[in-house]
């Protein structure tokens, strides 16, 4: 569970959706902040319309208070003022020391469904800590995640991401299932796929799902396809899908790799991307 988490809120359903996954994932005693973003004085129209910066300012607290009261949630309100909705909740939680950053889905996805914008998808790269997004009408549910998922390899980033996934389901209640997909391979796409590949293909499958199996506590299993689309359709059978991020570049963020990238835009269920950092820290 995590200790201090940061949600942006723009006074939409999805914003939210945001918060009730917010509550869920937040351990007792810890610290919620809800952030709206807005243009002040970058805007172009407050240099020539007097007043439009304070009637700004005075419009965000008026809807961090409202989300605040709508949501029934103990919050410290934060209003910001950016030029990027992303970046700006990014600065955000560094000045903050946020372990978690949560947005909600597009309005226009699938109920049920994680489908990002322009903004949630800049939200989740180069985060400075986990990201997680609420899958759209999930403030209509709200409850704890019961059937918890782990993108799982044996990488340091699929161990992490298994630890984080054991520590919430101990909280509450639930259970981690685990997948780890064994891609194929280029040459399955050209149609000629010999005898002696599908027998190895079949014996590399079987010994995935006897490493999984041997995971203590998890219900772990092994599927052959293609990675980002085997996980999109696990999470038909989870309410929260954890995976972590790609364990390359020179800082201590979150960067999205081919999977993590696909996830975001197919996920069908709620996101939590861990970031590289998580994987030489303690869970």
């Amino acid at each position: 569970m995590f200790t201090n988490v940061l949600v942006g809120v723009d006074g939409r359903p999805s914003g939210r959706d945001a918060v009730a996954l917010a509550s869920q994932l937040l351990a007792d005693g810890g610290r919620l902040t809800l952030v709206h973003v807005h243009q002040g004085l970058l805007h172009p129209l407050h240099v020539v319309t007097p007043g439009l910066l304070e009637e700004e300012g005075a419009a965000s607290e008026k809807l961090l208070l409202g989300e605040r009261e709508q949501t029934g949630v103990q919050a410290e309100l934060v209003s910001a003022t950016g030029s990027s909705p992303a970046g700006t909740l990014h600065e955000q939680a560094e000045e903050l020391g946020a372990d978690l950053l949560v947005v909600g889905s597009s309005h226009r996805g699938v109920l049920g469904r994680v489908m990002l914008g322009d903004d949630t998808r800049q939200a989740l790269n180069g985060a400075p800590c986990a990201v997680a997004v609420a899958s759209r009408a999930y403030a209509q549910v709200a409850a704890p995640p019961a059937r918890i998922g782990v993108g799982y390899n044996d990488s340091p980033e699929s161990r992490a991401a298994l630890e984080a996934a054991r520590s919430i389901a101990a909280v509450t209640g639930g259970k981690v299932r685990a997948l780890e997909v064994i891609s194929i391979p280029t040459y399955a796409y050209t149609g000629m796929m010999s005898p002696s590949v599908g027998q190895e293909i079949d014996t590399v499958l079987q010994e995935a799902n006897e490493r999984m199996q041997a995971l203590e506590g998890v219900e772990g299993r092994a599927a052959y396809g293609l990675t980002g689309e085997e996980l999109a359709a696990f999470g038909d059978q989870l309410d929260l899908l954890v995976v972590g991020s790609r364990s390359y570049g020179p800082f201590k963020r979150l960067v999205l790799g081919s999977t993590s990238d696909y996830l975001e835009r197919h996920a069908r269920c709620s996101l939590l991307v861990l970031p590289r950092s998580a994987a030489r820290e303690p869970a």
